[in-house]
């Protein structure tokens, strides 16, 4: 005599058996998984493209995003303020501190010197800030030097770093290339070549920022 309910309540009643366990099996090996995963420290790819924000000494690692000319305007102060801080309120030197100021976006601009401002003055100008001026204004005379200049060139002298967004520098070349009659490969070239001190060309400034805070940088975004 066969002792199994052949009856279609009994079936369900079996199913539905084998569906709790068949879940608490999978919700067991997902709970198995993650604390396998916990149990071991989560290690990032490494690559030889950022390896530079490794190797800059310092115990404490800071790493400010801009995206605006003003925003990088203020991260050269607040990269100051937190040097300065560090060398007066904890008495300790410029070189306990990396910091890395990304130029990213409408900041990318002043990544570069003012020889290719001189060259470049009239699209770095106009990349570099909002079209604020009323439709038919006359335009602003073209800007023949990086306005932070002096302030990029005081940070670098005491050790901050510059990433620079090498997405919208291949874009800005672009645009320079139709405007003059040049090549654009040309024009990355030159653009590459004549950087700001302590410069890191990086694929893409929000690449960097993720790969920074894979390091172990702090963060901070500094608003225009």
């Amino acid at each position: 005599m066969n002792n199994h309910d052949s009856s279609p309540a009994g079936r369900r009643s079996l199913l539905s058996g084998l569906g709790v366990a068949a879940l608490a099996g999978v919700a067991l090996g997902s709970t198995t998984a993650r604390a396998q995963q916990k149990a071991g420290k989560f290690e990032p790819a490494r690559h030889a493209e950022d390896a530079w924000m490794d190797a800059l000494p310092g115990n404490h690692w800071v790493f400010i995003d801009t995206d605006s000319t003003g925003g990088s305007a203020n991260a050269l102060r607040y990269a100051t303020n937190i040097l300065n801080a560090q060398v007066g309120a904890y008495k300790g030197t410029d070189r306990d501190m990396a910091i890395i100021v990304c130029l990213r976006h409408a900041s990318t601009t002043l990544g570069f010197n003012d020889a290719m401002w001189a060259k470049y003055g009239s699209t770095l100008g106009a990349m570099s800030r909002p079209p604020a001026r009323e439709p038919g204004a006359e335009a602003p005379p073209a800007p023949s030097k990086n306005a932070q200049t002096s302030a990029i060139a005081a940070a670098a002298a005491r050790g901050v770093q510059f990433a620079i967004c090498d997405t919208a520098t291949t874009l800005m070349s672009g645009m320079i290339a139709r405007q003059a009659g040049l090549k654009a490969e040309d024009v990355h070239a030159d653009l590459v070549a004549n950087t700001v001190p302590n410069a890191h060309m990086v694929p893409a400034g929000v690449m960097a920022l993720t790969r920074a805070q894979e390091y172990g940088y702090s963060f901070l975004y500094s608003a225009a």
